[in-house]
């Protein structure tokens, strides 16, 4: 078989086998792996096209190599496995790294979902830097550089500013944002984008309070407008679509 590699790393020896069959059957090169050190070996050696990783794992959890990988540079996708439902936990494991999120227990449609959805964007190639303002993002190196300083942003955080930047001028939900950036639509509270915005506010040096290019659209989410562009007018109530007073009679 020549499709994509996977590497499974879940010490529950049934849902192990129905991954690696589902994932098997659906076109995938499957590797398995119990426990957690060896995992972390494996998914260093470059041979895997995507990961799928249990939290609780025998010798070193999912959290920890997760981390271990981001630091070392490994950008090789990761879907992360969890009994854990607390936002806090899924929060967590997606700002250490992970892509992508699913709690136990979750349907194998939905799985194969998230996996195809990983690797396409992996494929999919990537401007390596962006300018906001006079904020340099270094995408590679997970660095915003300001002038002569360098501040470290998060996986997510980059992956929010990615959305922005393919959509200018265009009213982001905050549904639309846990669903992308994320990878799933289920998060008990939205207040998790809002605090994410403003933290890539603050990394990139944009004022939450006069914001130039991250603007909160109240009800709705949030519009980018690149630098030098005119925002658009809010419409004025009773106006028509041309804009002119409505007559009456």
């Amino acid at each position: 078989m020549t499709g994509p590699k996977v590497l499974v790393v879940e010490d529950d020896e049934s849902l192990r086998l129905v991954l690696s069959d589902a994932l098997t059957q659906d076109g995938y090169c499957v590797e398995i792996e119990p426990d957690g050190l060896r995992g972390l070996e494996k998914a260093r050696s470059g041979r895997h096209d995507l990961l799928v990783l249990d939290l609780m794992l025998p010798s070193l959890d999912g959290t920890e190599i997760c981390k271990r990988l981001r630091a070392e540079g490994h950008r090789l996708p990761i879907v992360m496995l969890t009994a854990r439902g607390r936002e806090a936990d899924r929060v967590r494991g997606l700002d250490l790294g992970a892509d992508d999120y699913l709690v136990k227990p979750f349907s194998l449609a939905e799985l194969l979902a998230r996996v195809r959805a990983r690797l396409r964007a992996a494929a999919a190639p990537a401007a390596a830097r962006a300018i906001v303002g006079e904020a340099e993002v270094d995408f590679a190196a997970l660095l915003v550089r300001r002038g002569e300083t360098s501040i470290p942003i998060t996986k997510t955080e980059t992956e929010m500013l990615r959305l922005f930047l393919a959509h200018p001028g265009e009213v982001l939900t905050r549904e639309r944002f846990l669903d992308r950036v994320w990878g799933y639509d289920r998060f008990p509270t939205t207040r998790t984008v809002d605090m994410h915005v403003a933290r890539l506010r603050e990394k990139i040096g944009d004022d939450g309070d006069a914001p130039r290019f991250i603007h909160t659209v109240h009800g709705v989410g949030y519009r980018y407008d690149p630098p030098g562009s005119t925002p658009p007018l809010p419409k004025r109530r009773g106006a028509g679509g041309s804009g002119a007073p409505r007559r009456t009679k």
